[in-house]
């Protein structure tokens, strides 16, 4: 008994020593190459949120639980997700996206604001989350890029003609005309576009409904190289043209990026059965009854969804 247990006290340090030394052996071949590292795996659908310091984007973590999740905020240096200056509004965070992630983006991204509720939202409610809750991700891969906004008004059938529109009375500042007036998008439309695309003509027509919200595939994102996108984001850093100037060329430039028709504007019908499984709707050519109306006010009213625009009660369902 006494030789036995003197053989197992031998024995265990030597085979713990081994295994230390195996580990060490097998970390080094992993930090070496020896060993192909395990790369984790690409999402499906990742939501990016351009969003303010000041905006609630809490809706996103508590609804969309199974959903990858990028949200810059604009304003904040120190945060997790942010951008390298805050212009041109929400084009800034989506170019940086797509930069910073070009190597391991989802299969799908879906780009968007960071309000819930909000005047644009293609929704009864003007509710984001039934429109994302809905969103069809096979037809953004057959289509490569989807407006999240069915309705065509605002933005079609055709919303800038960059040559007839483009300012002929030369420009006092960026964005000011010699009498004093701020410029369009419109009007600087065609310069803008001849910048951001050397070499390529700008479109007669260009048609899309708005408002920078939109998904769009792996696939398409690639197809263009990440030099393209370094480019415009460039042009967006140093471009002297005010804000609301800069971000709404590209709001009427994505869909071209991204390989749409200048004017790119599906049914009404077409968009909400493919996109959202919305399938037995009455609608015309741009719209579908009971989906979207286009309201007075930018602003929602205080209490929306369960306050109407003149104090009254609303019965809405879903979750708060």
């Amino acid at each position: 008994m006494l030789v036995r247990s003197g053989v197992r006290g031998s024995v265990v340090p030597i085979v713990v020593l081994l295994l230390c030394s195996w580990l060490l052996v097998f970390r080094g071949h992993r930090q070496w190459g020896w060993f192909p590292s395990v790369e984790p795996p690409l999402p499906s659908v990742e939501i990016v949120v351009a969003s303010r310091s000041t905006e609630n984007t809490s809706w996103v973590h508590e609804y969309l639980p199974g959903w990858f999740r990028s949200i810059y905020v604009v304003d904040d240096p120190s945060a997790k997700l942010t951008v390298p200056q805050n212009k041109g509004r929400e084009a800034m965070v989506y170019l940086t996206h797509i930069i910073n992630s070009y190597d391991t983006l989802a299969e799908t991204t879906v780009f968007v604001h960071a309000s819930r509720f909000a005047w644009h939202n293609d929704d009864p409610d003007y509710d984001a989350l039934s429109t994302l809750r809905n969103l069809k991700p096979d037809y953004v891969q057959a289509s490569g890029y989807v407006n999240l906004r069915c309705v065509q008004i605002l933005g079609c059938p055709v919303e800038i003609r960059p040559h007839d529109d483009a300012a002929t009375q030369g420009e006092r500042a960026p964005g000011i005309s010699n009498s004093g007036r701020p410029l369009t998008t419109k009007e600087i439309y065609k310069q803008a576009f001849e910048e951001l695309m050397p070499g390529v003509d700008a479109p007669k027509k260009v048609g899309v409904s708005c408002c920078s919200q939109f998904a769009v595939s792996r696939e398409t994102v690639r197809s263009r190289p990440r030099k393209d996108y370094t480019r415009y984001r460039k042009w967006l850093l140093e471009t002297p043209l005010q804000d609301d100037l800069s971000g709404r060329v590209f709001e009427y430039m994505w869909h071209i990026i991204f390989g749409k028709e200048a004017v790119f504007c599906p049914s009404a019908a077409e968009c909400y059965c493919k996109l959202f499984g919305l399938c037995d709707l009455r609608c015309d050519e741009m719209q579908c009854d009971g989906r979207y109306i286009l309201p007075k006010y930018s602003n929602l009213p205080d209490g929306w969804p369960r306050v109407g625009w003149s104090g009254e009660a609303r019965n809405f369902s879903g979750p708060l």
